[in-house]
């Protein structure tokens, strides 16, 4: 692995250039804060003019809120119990408090001059728009970093494009990805630091150490950046012992930190694949501190003996993973109930392998994995040739890990679109230059045109848009909107003024109806709730007489029929003479009784009155 090897205008000192505006966008914090505004401002009023709620169309929106509400109205820090979702007890979340207090945070502030529904409004506008600039500072330095000043403006717009055509920075949108992109980001940058100083190192580790405890998606991807940096110790020994050293020290403290403040003592000992716990808390500690002690005490070996070393150290997190954690070696999915995998999860998008979206939308691959997947040929590319060897190693083996992890998963290629932005911005910097040098070479210049396009995943979305378009059945897009008609503050205006009780929905409606009632229910989209969906599945399927029992074994007190749900529709096809099918032709048991209906609703409730013995 050779030495990162500099480029013209690479470091933060540049001559200025004439005018003071263009002084300014030489300058890393100007600039950022600029793009920032510009695409934050651009953001609002898009959304703002096509928005129906100020809360995102994720269920994950909608249940943060939630769980944001509680915590503001008294349940402890260390209690992640929602207690009105699932069957008697609960469903114990798997979310962090490091999200929640912040938007909580911000909820008081406005609060304190605007009613509770518009301080909610603002600050699930502000957090998520907030966070823009973290992301674009950490690309802006990584562009930097590899490709001077054209490369922190070419990084700055693609990931501009990216921030924009996506969801995850939207007003709205309060789970945890937009923080976690902004940290994968950071932890990038940090890595592509061509004089390897400890800060940047232990700032590496401290974003890896938020990462694991805001969410387990990014568990692999902090995997991959320890892997980088015990690497480029091994390969490089005392050159980059200070930056080992740091990075070590920085991810255990931290780890360990964060540990005793999120989990809660009474679970210390419990192992759980889905959530920062015992398990990945000891193999981040254990392998930070492993590092650190190798970078203190083996830097001044051979090579050959410092891989020796680093075989051990890898040998010692395994152990420890296999005697500590074992279960999350693999899936944590891996023991979801085959009913709910087949009735639930395969229909979930961002859940889907490649595969599985190749089948149910073929169309948008490209978005999702394209650019991520030219940016890994990219590296490879430069790798073979030797051309800036080590920062095209980096980024090969962080954006590769992403695009894997997307694969399996197709949230993944959130990640992998946006690391991919780096090698291609270099890409363009040569492209570009080969086209000014030879201004009447149309192949020159169509290359840098298709080029730019290629590393932009919109440009695959739309191009996916425009086939899918001429496919596109009319049916599906009014189905869409009657199953809203089902979850929206109007349709689900019925419930109020009934006393509070327990509702079997479908599990797309359980959220809504957890955010605009006080009604527990017993299904919401999420795998820790396996009891609860079961139950409502089974209730969906079972023929009236059966359903019943279930209904009061459950202790249900309403049930909601929304016909234009696709699970509902999936049960009905499944069993035709099932509960749900039932309700569709029209046919009420005598043990439900219909509530009104509110106008244009798609779902209809029904009081459940047991029959008398």
């Amino acid at each position: 692995m050779n030495a990162v090897q500099p480029i013209a205008n690479a470091s933060f000192a540049t001559a200025t250039p004439k005018g003071k505006v263009s002084a300014l966008l030489t300058r890393l914090w100007p600039t950022v804060i600029a793009y920032s505004v510009i695409f934050a401002a651009v953001i609002l009023v898009a959304k703002f003019y096509r928005a129906t709620d100020y809360v995102g169309p994720d269920n994950d929106d909608g249940m943060r809120l939630v769980e944001v509400r509680d915590l503001l109205a008294g349940q402890s820090w260390f209690d992640l119990m929602q207690y009105r979702l699932g069957i008697d007890g609960g469903t114990l979340m798997h979310w962090s408090r490091l999200i929640d207090l912040p938007i909580a945070s911000l909820i008081r502030l406005f609060g304190l001059f605007a009613p509770p529904e518009t301080a909610e409004a603002l600050a699930l506008a502000v957090w998520p728009l907030s966070l823009i600039l973290p992301a674009m500072l950490a690309m802006a330095v990584a562009g930097r970093r590899i490709g001077g000043v054209a490369g922190m403006h070419i990084s700055l717009v693609l990931t501009g494009l990216a921030i924009y055509t996506g969801s995850r920075f939207a007003p709205g949108a309060i789970d945890h990805h937009n923080a976690q992109l902004a940290l994968v980001a950071t932890m990038v940058a940090m890595l592509l630091d061509p004089e390897r100083r400890g800060w940047n190192y232990a700032v590496a580790g401290i974003a890896a150490a938020i990462a694991i405890a805001i969410g387990a998606e990014t568990t692999p991807f902090v995997a991959a950046v320890c892997l980088t940096v015990a690497l480029l110790w091994a390969w490089e020994g005392e050159n980059v012992a200070v930056a080992a050293r740091s990075f070590g020290l920085a991810l255990a403290i931290a780890i360990s930190i964060l540990f005793v403040a999120t989990v809660p003592p009474r679970l210390y000992s419990m192992v759980t694949c889905d959530n920062l716990s015992l398990g990945y808390y000891s193999l981040a500690a254990i392998g930070g501190g492993l590092l650190l002690f190798s970078a203190v005490f083996a830097s001044r070996l051979r090579r050959p003996m410092r891989f020796a070393v680093l075989a051990v150290v890898g040998a010692g997190v395994l152990g420890s993973a296999v005697v500590i954690a074992p279960q999350c070696l693999s899936n944590p999915l891996a023991g979801l109930d085959p009913m709910l995998v087949e009735l639930w999860l395969r229909n979930v998008t961002e859940a889907q392998s490649i595969f599985g979206l190749a089948r149910t939308d073929s169309f948008s691959v490209g978005a999702f994995y394209a650019a991520g997947l030219f940016g890994i040929a990219v590296c490879i590319f430069r790798i073979i040739r030797r051309d800036r060897t080590q920062i095209h190693l980096i980024l090969f083996v962080l954006l590769a890990t992403s695009w894997a992890i997307a694969l399996v998963q197709v949230r993944g290629s959130t990640f992998s679109n946006l690391l991919s932005i780096l090698p291609l911005a270099l890409l363009i910097i040569d492209v570009r230059r080969i086209s000014n040098d030879d201004n009447e070479n149309v192949a020159a210049a169509f290359v840098y045109v298709v080029t730019v396009l290629a590393s932009v995943p919109a440009a695959w979305a739309v191009g996916g848009g425009l086939v899918s378009r001429q496919v596109e059945n009319d049916v599906q897009k009014q189905a869409a909107a009657k199953e809203h008609s089902c979850k929206s503050k109007a349709a689900l205006a019925p419930l109020a003024g009934l006393p509070a009780g327990l509702i079997a929905a479908p599990s797309e409606m359980g959220v809504p109806i957890l955010r605009f009632t006080e009604n527990r229910v017993l299904s919401a989209p999420y795998h820790r709730n396996q009891g609860g969906m079961l139950t409502e599945l089974h209730i969906g399927l079972a023929e009236p007489q059966e359903a019943e029992a279930f209904l009061k074994g459950a202790g249900v007190t309403m049930l909601a029929f929304c016909q234009d749900d696709p699970q509902t529709r999936q049960l009905a096809q499944l069993k035709p003479d099932g509960l749900y099918a039932e309700l569709g032709k029209g046919n009420i048991p005598p043990y439900l009784e219909p509530l009104p209906k509110a106008p244009d609703a798609g779902v209809q409730f029904f009081r459940y009155r047991p029959a008398a013995n």
